[in-house]
């Protein structure tokens, strides 16, 4: 650092030849010892002989003398300051962009948007087994059937009774097994007797709506040649109350959650469950028709709901854990959306995930051949009817 005083005066009482004023000078010069890293500060002044400015060198080298040199904290302690004002800067700028920045709301509500349907969802698998019983027990009939395998002109060989399940698919049209329909299907014993020459004949079939105090006749007509299923045509009207199930139009998957809705234990079921009275009652009565004919009266006529989840898809077979029993062939097989994805056929005794049911997309084609059968008899002139 160098400062430079400057002073000019004028000889007032005379002049020089040369014009030119007294123009003393003060400077002052710091050096740096590179070895001692010290400051060193000289004054060196010229005065010329002019005796007013004299003193006042004299007196400004003698205040610079006194003057005390700067110590290397003083210097030092502002630095420090600054820097520990900087990071109490940096440490408020942290909690306020954290306690006042606005959050990331995009994120977050995607978030509660996938909980909430999540939790919907649940809420909806769990609930689906009384939402399917409330909205369509009254189209979920119970069926009993006696039926007979016999050569011509001979006492039945055979003679036995059927129960089963079914559930309306379309105005008077029924869905169920066709074991259910053709009770002599699968029987070990009636197909030996086939073979030999006898003659299947069902001699009743009825349903009994819940609801309703009596049965009504219903009639196979239409089986499938190569699964399990039938379609019902119910012989008489059975009130508005009754709509159609949905059918799923959509292949299942498995791991989803299944609802089975029929009468397991048949006619022994419902009484089972029934109040004590009517538990006392019935319980010993061999007379199913008579014992069924009662609950209907007593509007007792009520399918049980069991649920599971879907273990397989194989073809057109459905392999679930809701466990059944017989009496529950035929009976409706719900998805998590309330819609019919097959119906229930059989079960494998002694393993309870063995509970297998048809699909669906194998009914199809029998609803589709009644209907074009209908319409094809619709445009039947009476005359040719006869």
């Amino acid at each position: 650092m160098k400062l430079k005083l400057s002073l000019t005066a004028l000889d007032a009482g005379r002049q020089r030849p040369s014009g030119r004023g007294i123009r003393p000078y003060i400077t002052f010069r710091t050096l740096v010892d590179p070895l001692t890293n010290t400051e060193n500060t000289t004054l060196r002044a010229a005065c010329p002989q002019f005796p007013p400015l004299q003193a006042s060198c004299l007196l400004l080298m003698q205040d610079h003398t006194e003057l005390p040199q700067e110590e290397p904290v003083a210097k030092a302690w502002p630095q420090f300051v600054q820097g520990i004002f900087g990071i109490l800067l940096l440490v408020g700028s942290g909690f306020l962009a954290h306690f006042y920045a606005p959050p990331p709301t995009n994120g977050l509500e995607k978030q509660v948007k996938e909980l909430s349907l999540q939790v919907e969802q649940l809420q909806r698998e769990q609930s689906m087994p009384s939402v399917v019983l409330n909205k369509y027990r009254n189209s979920i009939c119970y069926i009993f059937g006696t039926y007979q395998v016999g050569f011509p002109n001979q006492q039945p060989q055979l003679r036995a009774r059927v129960s089963g399940t079914a559930f309306v698919v379309a105005d008077g049209l029924l869905a169920t097994n066709r074991h259910v329909a053709q009770p002599w299907y699968g029987d070990s014993e009636a197909s030996e007797l086939v073979k030999r020459g006898a003659t299947p004949q069902l001699e009743k079939l009825l349903v009994f709506f819940p609801g309703r105090p009596s049965p009504v006749d219903v009639t196979p007509i239409a089986v499938s040649s190569d699964g399990d299923l039938a379609v019902l045509q119910i012989e008489g009207a059975i009130g508005h109350e009754v709509r159609p199930l949905p059918l799923a139009e959509n292949v299942p998957s498995a791991g989803e959650l299944v609802t089975v809705v029929g009468y397991p234990m048949g006619v022994l079921g419902m009484v089972a469950k029934s109040p004590a009275a009517v538990y006392d009652r019935l319980a010993y009565r061999r007379d199913d028709v008579g014992a069924a004919s009662e609950l209907a009266a007593l509007s007792l006529i009520r399918p049980s709901a069991t649920y599971g989840h879907l273990g397989d898809v194989v073809g057109e077979k459905l392999v679930y854990d809701a466990p059944t029993a017989h009496g529950g062939s035929g009976g409706p097989v719900f998805n998590s959306q309330g819609e019919v994805i097959g119906v229930n056929s059989a079960y494998i005794d002694g393993f309870s995930g063995g509970t297998l049911g048809i699909s669906v997309k194998a009914l199809r084609p029998l609803l589709a051949a009644v209907e074009k059968r209908k319409l094809q008899t619709a445009h039947i002139p009476v005359a040719s009817q006869k």
